[in-house]
C-alpha cells in the first residue's frame, strides 16, 4: 500500500515517491530569501492592513558593492600603469634603442699667410694657377667610392651612409646661404637628433672650447668681410667607410674646398683671392641614422686660410683678402689652469698653397 500522502493507485512510475521529495533539489538559503524582490504579506498584515498578497521590498544597500567596484577599478588601473612602465623601462628593449650620440669634438686651425695675399680680377685665372687647378666643381668633387657589403650591413646600407655623409658635406660647405651665415638649417636637418642640442648651443653661444665652434660644424664666412666671387667652388677629397662594430658604420671624409672671394659689397671689378678650407670629418651611423638619413659627427678637424691668427675663428671665418696681410699677433692665449678648454692653435699658410698669378 502507499503512504498516507500517496494516491490510491500508488505513485506513478518515474514520479517522486513522496511530497517532500518533489522539492528536495530546491534549496532556499537565507541569502536567497533576503535577495528576493517580492515578499509575501503575513496573514495578520492582510487582515489588518488590507495589504495585497505580496509587496515589493526596498532595494538592497549598495555600499559594499560600490566599495568592491572601486577597489576593482583601482587594481585594474595599477596593473595597467605597471604594464606601461615595464614596457618603457624593459631592460631588453628593441634593437633600435641606442645610446645617446657622442658629442662632437672639433678643432679649428687658422692658417696665417706669409706676406700679402695674391689676387687677380678673374677667379678662373687664379684657380688655373693654383693647386686647385684639377679639382672638381661643387658636388662633383665629392665622388663616392665603390661600395660593398660588410659583415653586418648590406650594400644599400653602406651606400646610404656614404651618400648621407656626402649630403652633409654639400649642405655644410657648398650652399651659398650657409657660407654667408644666413642659414644653418640645410646642415642642421641632417644632424642626428641627439646632437641637436650641441649644434644649437654652438650657434647661440659660440665658444672656442672644442665643442661649440660653429666653424667646426660648417664653413661659415663673415659676410661683412667677404663674399663669393665665383659660385663654382673647387673640391677634392675622399670618403672611406668601415664597420666600426656590429651596430655601427663609420665614414671618414677628407676634403679640401677652395673658394674665390672678394671684399663684401665691392662689386664685380674688385680683385679676387682664393680661400682654402680643409675639412676632416668622422661620421657615425647606427640603424636609426640609416633609416632617417641623418649623421652623427664624431670629430671635425678644420684648417683654413689665409686667416689672421689674432682673430677669432670659432664663430665665423674672416679671410685675409687680396693685397692684405694678416693682422699682427699670435693666437689667443691659453690658460693651462682652465678646465674644459682647448689649446688655441694657429699655423702658417705655405706659400705653395697660394696661387701664383
Amino acid at each position: 500500500m502507499g503512504g498516507p500522502g500517496d494516491p490510491p493507485e500508488g505513485t506513478p512510475k518515474g514520479a517522486p515517491s513522496g511530497g517532500e521529495d518533489e522539492y528536495r533539489s530546491v534549496v532556499f538559503d537565507e541569502s536567497f530569501v533576503r535577495a528576493a524582490r517580492l515578499q509575501e504579506s503575513s496573514a495578520r498584515e492582510r487582515m489588518t492592513d488590507h495589504a495585497p498578497a505580496v509587496r515589493r521590498r526596498p532595494p538592497l544597500h549598495r555600499g559594499l558593492l560600490s566599495r568592491q567596484a572601486l577597489i576593482l577599478v583601482m587594481l585594474i588601473a595599477v596593473a595597467f600603469g605597471t604594464a606601461i612602465y615595464m614596457g618603457v623601462r624593459h631592460p631588453y628593449g628593441t634593437s633600435d634603442a641606442q645610446e645617446s650620440a657622442t658629442p662632437l669634438r672639433m678643432t679649428v686651425i687658422p692658417l696665417s699667410p706669409q706676406g700679402k695675399v695674391p689676387g687677380a680680377t678673374d677667379a678662373e685665372y687664379l684657380y688655373d694657377h693654383s693647386p686647385a687647378a684639377q679639382f672638381g666643381v661643387g658636388a662633383e668633387g665629392i665622388p663616392l667610392p665603390a661600395t660593398r657589403r660588410t659583415e653586418h650591413f648590406s650594400d644599400s646600407q653602406v651606400l646610404t651612409a656614404l651618400t648621407t655623409a656626402k649630403d652633409y658635406l654639400v649642405h655644410s660647405s657648398l650652399y651659398p646661404e650657409v657660407l654667408d651665415a644666413r642659414q644653418v638649417q640645410p646642415a642642421r636637418m641632417l644632424v642626428d637628433p641627439d646632437q641637436l642640442d650641441q649644434f644649437d648651443q654652438s650657434f647661440q653661444h659660440p665658444a672656442a672650447d672644442g665643442r661649440h665652434a660653429p666653424t667646426g660644424w660648417l664653413v661659415r664666412l663673415d659676410p661683412t668681410r667677404a663674399e663669393l666671387a665665383d659660385q663654382k667652388i673647387r673640391v677634392q677629397g675622399s670618403l672611406q667607410v668601415i664597420e666600426a662594430d656590429s651596430a655601427t658604420l663609420e665614414v671618414t671624409a677628407d676634403h679640401t674646398f677652395v673658394y674665390a672671394l672678394r671684399p663684401a659689397g665691392s662689386g664685380d671689378k674688385a680683385r679676387v683671392s682664393l680661400f682654402t678650407v680643409r675639412r676632416e670629418l668622422t661620421f657615425r651611423f647606427d640603424q636609426s641614422d640609416l633609416r632617417t638619413r641623418q649623421v652623427q659627427l664624431i670629430t671635425s678637424s678644420v684648417q683654413a686660410g689665409p686667416l689672421s691668427c689674432a682673430e677669432d675663428s670659432a664663430d665665423r671665418l674672416r679671410p685675409v683678402l687680396a693685397g692684405q696681410t694678416a693682422e699682427a699677433g699670435g693666437p689667443a692665449s691659453t690658460d693651462p689652469y682652465a678646465t674644459g678648454g682647448t689649446t688655441a692653435l694657429c699655423g702658417r699658410l705655405a706659400s705653395g698653397a697660394q696661387p701664383t698669378p
